[in-house]
């Protein structure tokens, strides 16, 4: 495989974390003005500085090249004080997203490459994850989950149990706090692991 190829590979994975935080931005941007919503932090792998692994792409993978993490999905969790209004969030996440892409200013996120995990002021209990459809419940397979759409809009994922290290990113990666505001953008977190070779 030739190294241009591999710097290829490498720049669109850059890109595509890139085009996370850049998302992850402006779903902050439209989710801060709630007034439930207490604090918005990035977690998951786009919360990290990428590092180099064997991908998954069989090119790469049958000739044991590393290349930077592939970011799959954003993920962000958002403390709400209340859940009434799930929904009107929901949308708002949308509306934002979809403006931004139009405009030529935020990236093309599909609705699955988005999951917004919903916790507890205080407790940092996990409560569930923001639903992405526009109505709840929706009458799909997840809506059958038990539990799921108890709470409008909050959507419980079959098997899935939050453990200790959910929320690690976020002690570095806060993006806004209530009462404090906007403390960073995601896109000046670190893109890389230093000590990786490029």
């Amino acid at each position: 495989m030739r190294r241009a190829e591999i710097e290829e590979q490498n720049q669109y994975l850059l890109k595509r974390q890139r085009d996370f935080r850049l998302a992850a931005d402006i779903v902050t941007d439209a989710l801060a003005p709630f007034e439930e919503v207490e604090a918005i932090s990035l977690i998951g792998s786009v919360a990290k500085p990428l590092w180099k692994e064997i991908p998954r792409f069989r090119e790469f993978r049958d000739a044991r090249i590393k290349v930077w993490h592939e970011c799959k999905d954003l993920d962000l969790a958002v403390w709400v004080s209340s859940q009434h209004r799930l929904g009107p969030i929901r949308h708002a996440k949308d509306v934002a997203l979809r403006d931004g892409y139009e405009r030529g200013v935020g990236p093309s996120i599909a609705s699955h490459e988005l999951d917004i995990f919903l916790i507890e002021p205080g407790t940092d209990r996990y409560l569930g994850r923001l639903c992405r459809y526009n109505a709840c419940p929706k009458n799909k397979p997840n809506c059958w989950v038990s539990g799921c759409g108890a709470m409008p809009f909050n959507k419980v994922v079959d098997g899935f149990v939050a453990d200790a290290t959910l929320l690690a990113p976020a002690a570095y990666a806060m993006l806004y706090r209530r009462g404090e505001g906007r403390l960073r953008s995601a896109l000046d977190l670190p893109a890389t692991d230093d000590t990786e070779p490029a």
